[in-house]
């Protein structure tokens, strides 16, 4: 059990002003686990990914957009981004957000 760690999550990462911050939590052959910090405003430009991911908010809210369409997802929401979609992300207010992508 020497990978056994116990914590908040929305500890483990800080805001930066204008910025966006990660931190990889989990990386196995078949997925990552990803923790995310975006100052208001900031984001992730609209992308595409082989696989699906699971997007959980953990702070504040978001704007998710997946294939020209807008989602507004805030603390305690998720939504799933399809594989191959296009989408991007925004932040509304301060938030943190983990992005759980399975591979297999």
């Amino acid at each position: 059990m020497s990978n056994l760690q116990k914590g908040k999550l929305t500890d483990l990462l800080d805001y930066q002003i204008n910025a966006v911050v990660s931190r990889e939590i989990i990386r196995k052959d078949t997925g990552t686990v990803t923790l995310f910090a975006f100052d208001k405003s900031q984001g992730l430009s609209e992308h595409t990914a082989p696989f699906d991911a699971l997007v959980q908010v953990l702070e504040g809210e978001m704007e998710i957009t997946i294939s020209g369409r807008a989602f507004p997802v805030k603390t305690g929401e998720f939504i799933i981004m399809p594989a191959n979609d296009p989408h991007a992300l925004k932040a509304l207010t301060p938030a943190k957000m983990l992005l759980t992508m399975i591979k297999s």
